[in-house]
């Protein structure tokens, strides 16, 4: 599948890039960059690679079968349309809508033109979910009652300021996919947002949320950026005990250390033993083992999905639904009460 990638900020140049080189069945052949400071970037990092200006330049000079849009959220509804409208299949960075409405709209257009879009949930390929999933899979809990998923950074520069950005489309978009992909659909959503007022406007720097999935469980979320606080853990509670983990981000954390999964892919996305989650039953504690972490099997599944003709591996709809539950969370948080879905 040959991909090309519209930008190269820190998303295409730390979460794109690297994995599409490390992906199976995959080839960048294209990047889009226009700021000088970025096509250096691009010449020191891919000098195989060509370069454009323009994402019409990149598909006026051919050879695409699909793309991944990764500039800011406000202009990647009519990048997206602009792909589609050009045959191509899409992969949208999160969140690859403002909300359902407009997610909806995406979905629908990809559909009328028979081409793929999936959207760039990537971290369902975190080392602890996958972990965590493993644990629920294997029925080592039983059924299960709850989910506590924090995820912390002191990363106040990364804050997507204003009201078109924050905490809640960002961080929120994966730990709300996250929960829908281990615990199913979710029927209410209870909110509530920290507010703070900055120079491109009001932004939610936190949030809280609580999911109640049609399955019975419940889902309780929680992140920041402005609070000084690096932290990420996962509690699951079951009818035959509990699994408790304590991660550290580990694929994030070699990538911007320098490393790249291409170099070395057996060992790449491991926790340290030292992180190894706890499961406690009545027969004891017992560590469970890393599973690996791979943003790269989200290219690869992709191809495979092209090639096949099969759904990707985070459809639009899927998105969708995480769309609705962010909208209903916003609604929650304004009006001080649960909202059904």
């Amino acid at each position: 599948m040959r991909i090309g990638l519209v930008g190269y900020g820190t998303g295409g140049r730390h979460f794109h890039a690297p994995f599409i080189a490390a992906a199976e069945g995959v080839e960048l052949v294209g990047v889009v960059a226009r700021a000088p400071a970025t096509i250096l970037a691009v010449q020191r990092d891919l000098p195989c690679v060509a370069i454009h200006s323009s994402l019409s330049a990149m598909i006026a000079a051919g050879g695409l079968d699909a793309v991944t849009i990764t500039t800011p959220p406000e202009t990647r509804r009519d990048l997206v349309l602009e792909a589609i409208e050009a045959g191509l299949h899409v992969i949208a960075d999160k969140p690859f809508a403002p909300n359902a409405e407009g997610g909806r709209e995406l979905d629908a257009a990809a559909q009328a033109h028979g081409v793929l879009l999936g959207v760039f949930h990537n971290r369902r390929w975190d080392s602890d979910i996958l972990t965590l999933r493993g644990v629920i899979d294997d029925g080592l809990l039983g059924c299960l009652w709850r989910i506590h998923s924090r995820m912390e950074f002191d990363d106040a520069a990364t804050l997507e300021a204003g009201p078109t950005g924050g905490l809640l489309r960002d961080l929120g978009s994966h730990l709300v996919d996250q929960m829908l992909w281990l615990l199913g659909p979710a029927t209410t959503v209870d909110a509530q947002l920290d507010m703070v007022d900055l120079v491109q406007g009001t932004t939610d720097a936190g949030f809280t949320i609580t999911l109640r999935h049609a399955s019975g469980a419940h889902s309780h979320l929680s992140a920041s950026k402005l609070n000084h606080i690096t932290s990420r853990e996962l509690r699951a509670y079951g009818e035959a005990g509990s699994y408790v983990s304590s991660s550290i981000d580990v694929q994030a954390q070699a990538i911007f250390a320098g490393r790249r999964p291409i170099d070395d892919p057996r060992g790449w996305g491991y926790e340290p033993e030292g992180n190894w989650g706890t499961l406690s039953t009545t027969t004891g504690r017992t560590q469970v083992p890393s599973k690996q972490g791979r943003y790269q099997d989200y290219y690869s599944t992709f191809a495979r999905a092209v090639r096949e003709g099969r759904p990707p591996p985070v459809s639009a709809a899927e998105a969708v639904n995480v769309l609705m539950i962010l909208d209903a969370a916003r609604q929650s948080a304004e009006n001080g009460h649960s909202v059904s879905l």
